[in-house]
Order: structure tokens, then sequence, then C-alpha cells
């Protein structure tokens, strides 16, 4: 199937009251496992890769070119609508590098930026994305991350409703990542996220909103968010913890066994294969939390 507006997707979604899911893999098994869940739940989905946990050098040396071609790959053959998004790029080097390898959404991350910097850099995105029809998604605001000592919040600031609509109209950005309390990387406990900051961003700015640290994001909260601006929320801590404790259960039980079974070879023995199931499993309860199951052929609505 080719690919699919992300934008477009993204406002069909607020039309219609549900949210979608970027669920982001870092190799094949983990791709796999995102689109089975979403064509297992007749969803559309964001698949993709995202740059802020990689090597800069893995990336700048070919990772971003072949990180295309397997989710171009894994597109292709989808029998859902999917847009396909390089998220978080370090640099403008690496986000052109994604539009040349087929990436149809793309977002250079210039939260730490000083203003005049990203605003700069992101129209600059926009002017190179737009004339080849790829969507660019912005980040305003900080969010803490969370440490093995807690939650490192000394550089983390809320996105300013005022300072948002600012961003936008200077740089065309298509959609606005947020802070409004939603965390990066956590996983023992949900964020307490503020609700009415987010209204009031919403009410300022036109484009679709997203929600990144979507692991963090309290269930509760969700239906308020989406009906106040989030059309998409990233999900990726909870999916590489989902796959670590699949794998581990598969190792703890495969003594004896040869290692050309348990690993790399994609049969049920495979300790990759048990992590993938187990992350499937947590990509389609989330698909059912943001309600887009049943949405796949949102085109002939």
């Amino acid at each position: 199937m080719p690919l699919h507006s992300m934008l477009d997707m993204m406002r069909h979604a607020q039309q219609n009251g549900y949210g979608l899911g970027y669920f982001e893999a870092w190799d094949t098994y983990s791709m796999e496992a995102v689109l089975e869940a979403a064509e297992e739940e007749n969803s559309p989905v964001i698949l993709g890769f995202g740059g802020m946990m990689l090597d800069t050098k893995w990336l700048d040396e070919g990772g971003v070119a072949l990180m295309g071609a397997i989710g171009g790959h894994y597109a292709r053959k989808s029998r859902v609508p999917v847009s396909l998004i390089l998220n978080e790029a370090q640099t403008m080097e690496q986000v052109v590098q994604g539009i040349e390898a087929g990436f149809n959404t793309v977002m250079l991350d210039t939260s730490a930026w000083e203003w005049d910097d990203a605003v700069e850099a992101v129209a600059k995105l926009v002017r190179i994305a737009h004339a080849k029809g790829v969507v660019v998604e912005a980040e305003l605001g900080r969010l803490p991350d969370a440490t093995a000592d807690g939650i490192d919040d000394s550089t983390a600031f809320l996105t300013d409703p005022d300072t948002a609509a600012q961003f936008v109209a200077l740089t065309g950005a298509d959609c606005l990542a947020v802070s409004i309390g939603n965390v990066h990387l956590l996983t023992s406990h949900y964020a307490p996220v503020d609700s009415a900051h987010l209204e009031a961003i919403h009410s300022r700015v036109s484009v679709p909103l997203v929600i990144h640290g979507g692991t963090s994001f309290p269930p509760e909260a969700i239906p308020h968010a989406i009906a106040h601006g989030v059309a998409k929320f990233n999900v990726g801590t909870t999916l590489k913890k989902a796959f670590q404790e699949g794998a581990q259960t598969a190792i703890s039980g495969s003594q004896g066994m040869s290692v050309h079974d348990l690993l790399g070879s994609h049969k049920s023995t495979d300790w990759c294969i048990a992590g993938k199931l187990a992350m499937k499993e947590r990509v389609r309860a989330l698909i059912r939390l943001y309600g887009s199951g049943g949405h796949a052929s949102y085109r002939k609505e």
C-alpha cells in the first residue's frame, strides 16, 4: 500500500475522535510487531524509527538510509494505512537523508535549541520537506527525562500557548509536539499531566498536537487529550520493556536447544519472536486505548 500523509491521517483522527499511535521500532522484529498489531486491529498506524537513542555516527554513516529501506518495505506490504516517520533526528543532515530515504514524515529535535535557531531550522526543513510532499512535525517545550534516580526536570519546561502559536506561524510546521507534564522514558508510574494547560495550547494552536513520552501518559487523560487537539501519541519505552520481558522469558526456558533455532531463525523458538509477540500485544492494547481500531478504511468513510 502506498504511504499515506500523516497530516491527512491526523485530521481524520481529530474529526472522528480517536488518536493515532506512533509505535517506535528499532529493527525488523519490532517493525513487524507494530504492523501486525495494526492489521489485526484494522487500524491506521504511524510506522517509523527514532534518532534520540541511536548512535550519531551510525546514523550518519548509513543508518538513516537503512531504516528508510526497512520502513518502506513494510509500508508497501501493509494492509492498513501507514505513514513513515523519522522521529527526533539529531541534525538537519539526518532529516534530509531521511527524506531522500523515503520517510514521508520527518522531525528534527530542536527542543533544547535557542528560539531563533529552532525557528530558522524548522522553517528551512518545512521548505525542503514540503517541496517533496513530506510532512514536518516540530516540538516546542521540553520534556523531563526519567532516570535511575527519579525524574530529571532541570532543563524541562512546559509549552507556552502563545509562543506555540507564534512558532507554528513562523515555521509552517504541520503538527506540534507539546510538553504538558509528560515525561520521556518513564516506566515506574504515570506522569501527572496538566489537562488545563493542554486546553490553553489547543485554543491557540490550529495544527494537530502530538504527545511524546506516551508511555508516561495516564490512560484516563487520553479522552480529554484527544478532545483537545491531540491526534498522535508517541510510544517507545513500554514497547522495549515488553519486548525485553518476552525475550527473557523465552531465554529462561531454552536450555539445551540449538543456538540457530534460538536466535535469528524467525521460528517459534526464536528469542526475538517471543519479544515481538509480547510487544505486539502491548501495541494492540494501546491501539484500543487510543480508539483507532476499525478506522483502517478511513478514506472510504
